[in-house]
């Protein structure tokens, strides 16, 4: 038995290389399958339930993808539906299909997996042991979790085998694993079940695994023994290095990947290039595990956000950038509690020297000019613009010492006050115990179209 699986790239929404797909579809897959988004751009999108990337562009090119759909009259699946994966990502898309459809003429039969958890129900189960924490989770209560304004488990291979068991067309799902809707099918047709995990990880971000990452489909063939992986590119090849790489993309462990229902184990995988272009892969293990869990995602918001932007060009001011920031924090903090509250927070960010790691930073960069990007969060709107008011003549005028002229910097635009509105931030890292895997998911049938 040999399943071929068809990746049209790393995810809906980034595009992908038109002839690349074409010569998948010429070499006949059993299914496409293509991921819908992560938790990668942050918790704005799962807090919200909104799609990352444009409804425009994600039209077009589900288009596409539906047209190759029914070209080779295989299923087309895809997972994490509009970027986060809750209900009101998946109804996003699924009104885009119907657009799709209407326009084409088609009527395509279509399953529908929700992966949306309802906060009270998943507090309550917290109460009742039925959540656990994974490595670094955050401390969480009943009240937590309840105050998350969307809650996801990601679904693995068996509730995707659900939805293609219907004999649907096209699967539109809510949170997944990103390997699951590639080893679903495999799994389903009695491959390899190591093989089937591992190629599905090694295939979740399309040509990643590759010479070339940007250069769009591949094709992952699935046996009893492992798996062969093929770049449908004109110009990537898949290496040993670059297929066996991939095990560290987003996961900490490059011999170990848990999955819904048991873990991965890679330990004794042998990678062989068949020739320039492909690689096969064999001795991959599959250990199934004593309980079924899924993992949860949830985001809360955390209040309101405005942010402004400062840039120091003066060579001593850029020197001592921290010390300076530090007593803005202090006195810009003191001031604003004296006259709003309490329920604010001050962050000053040094964009061109520890911007992104602050305080981990093994080594602080020295430049001609930084900018610090000020970021206010507070409990409501009102608050959050008032004591960024506040913060601008510290960010204009502020000197390093009371005995010194008062300097001046720039402010790239006017007002320089942004507001972000809400902001939202990640508060699930656990799994849920289930007795019967599809006991968290809801899924159904629909015909769309004219």
């Amino acid at each position: 038995m040999m399943v071929r699986v068809l990746i049209p790239s790393g995810a809906l929404g980034l595009g992908y290389d038109r002839a690349a797909l074409a010569r998948g579809i010429a070499a006949g897959p059993d299914i496409i399958a293509i991921d819908g988004g992560s938790t990668d751009s942050g918790p704005h999108y799962l807090g919200t339930g909104t799609s990352k990337y444009s409804r425009s562009s994600t039209k077009a090119e589900w288009a596409e993808l539906m047209a190759a759909q029914a070209q080779a009259g295989v299923p087309l699946v895809i997972g994490t539906a509009g970027t986060c994966g809750t209900d009101a990502a998946v109804d996003w898309l699924l009104e885009i299909t119907a657009e799709i459809a209407a326009e084409t003429g088609a009527r395509p039969k279509v399953a529908v997996l929700k992966s949306g958890q309802a906060p009270a129900d998943m507090a309550q189960a917290w109460q009742e042991g039925r959540i656990a924490p994974l490595p670094a989770a955050p401390d969480v209560t009943a009240e937590t979790i309840g105050a998350c304004t969307n809650i996801v488990a990601l679904a693995g291979a068996e509730q995707i085998q659900a939805a293609l068991a219907t004999g649907a067309d096209i699967v539109i799902a809510g949170r997944t694993t990103d390997t699951a809707i590639i080893a679903a099918l495999p799994l389903s047709r009695g491959c390899n079940a190591g093989a089937a995990w591992h190629g599905a990880k090694i295939g979740e971000c399309g040509a990643l695994a590759t010479t070339n990452p940007n250069s769009g489909a591949i094709i992952i063939d699935f046996d009893q023994n492992g798996f062969t992986m093929t770049p449908m590119g004109d110009t990537a090849r898949a290496t040993p290095h670059t297929v066996s790489a991939h095990m560290l993309y987003e996961n900490s462990d490059p011999y170990i990947l848990y999955e819904p229902g048991g873990y991965l184990d890679v330990s004794n995988a042998q990678y062989v290039a068949l020739d320039n272009h492909r690689v096969r892969v064999e001795g991959s293990n599959w250990v199934p595990s004593g309980a079924y869990t899924v993992k949860l995602e949830g985001a809360r918001r955390i209040g309101f956000q405005t942010v402004t932007l400062a840039l120091v060009r003066d060579p001593r001011y850029v020197a001592h950038i921290k010390q300076w920031c530090d007593d803005i924090i202090a006195k810009c903090t003191a001031k604003a509690r004296g006259r709003v509250g309490e329920g604010f927070t001050i962050s000053l960010r040094v964009l061109g020297a520890n911007g992104t790691l602050g305080a981990l930073e093994p080594a602080t960069a020295t430049g001609v000019e930084v900018a610090v990007l000020g970021i206010v969060t507070a409990e409501t709107e009102a608050m959050s613009r008032e004591v960024a008011k506040k913060l601008n003549p510290y960010l204009l005028h502020h000197p390093l010492s009371e005995q010194e002229e008062m300097p001046t910097f720039a402010f790239p635009f006017s007002p320089p006050e942004l507001p972000r509105g809400e902001v939202y931030e990640f508060c699930l890292h656990h799994v849920l115990t289930l007795d019967d895997p599809m006991a968290a998911f809801r899924l159904s049938v629909q015909e769309v179209g004219a």
